[in-house]
């Protein structure tokens, strides 16, 4: 334990995801011995973080404005959409360049043990997105874990009946990996998603 501030920024840096206790003592000491500029252009970041990004009214993704970049492009394919968990999943599929429709997210996913049910994510957005008819396709793109999964069953389910083609993105192996490394749910998925090879 440490004196005053020190522990509480260490106690702070540990709140993030992803950061440990070691990680949190090691980034707070390269604050402490960071230059005062750089520490103040830090934290003027994280402030003007705080005051200009939202949420779009429309999906959800991170924006500055009302809507997002992607829901301001008219050029977007207004009949697809695909459905992600969180913005970060939205660069993702747009890292690609492969997918000209828009986005819905969620929020997170499903996950009992933490407590999330459909209630706490946008679900009912979701719904209300797709009553005018415009949308004809779903992509279903959440995680491929536990929760990923059961939020893709559940949409599923509530999707169906509406006459909606509902799309699930393939898994399987990765481009450059060894079959001996492939856990058995991975390989069982790629022999699932296998695809006829043309000549």
């Amino acid at each position: 334990m440490y004196e005053g501030v020190v522990q509480d920024l260490v106690d702070e840096l540990g709140r993030l995801p992803g950061i440990g206790p070691k990680s949190a003592q090691r980034i707070a000491f390269h604050l402490l011995a960071a230059d005062a500029t750089d520490v103040h252009r830090l934290a003027a970041v994280l402030a003007e973080v705080k005051e200009k990004v939202r949420f779009c009214s429309v999906c959800a993704n991170v924006t500055e404005e009302e809507l997002c970049r992607v829901c301001r492009d008219p050029r977007r394919d207004l009949a697809l959409l695909c459905v992600v968990e969180e913005p970060k999943d939205v660069l993702a599929v747009e890292r690609t360049r492969e997918f000209r429709g828009r986005y819905h997210v969620l929020g997170g996913a499903i996950s009992p043990i933490e407590g999330i049910g459909p209630e706490q994510l946008r679900i009912r957005e979701l719904m209300v997105r797709l009553a005018d008819g415009t949308v004809t396709e779903v992509i279903i793109a959440t995680d491929p874990n536990l929760e990923g999964e059961a939020t893709a069953t559940y949409l599923t389910r509530l999707l169906r009946p509406m006459g909606l083609r509902v799309t699930r993105l393939a898994s399987g192996l990765p481009v450059g990996g060894d079959l001996e490394y492939a856990d058995e749910v991975t390989l069982g998925r790629a022999f699932e998603g296998r695809r006829s090879v043309d000549d």
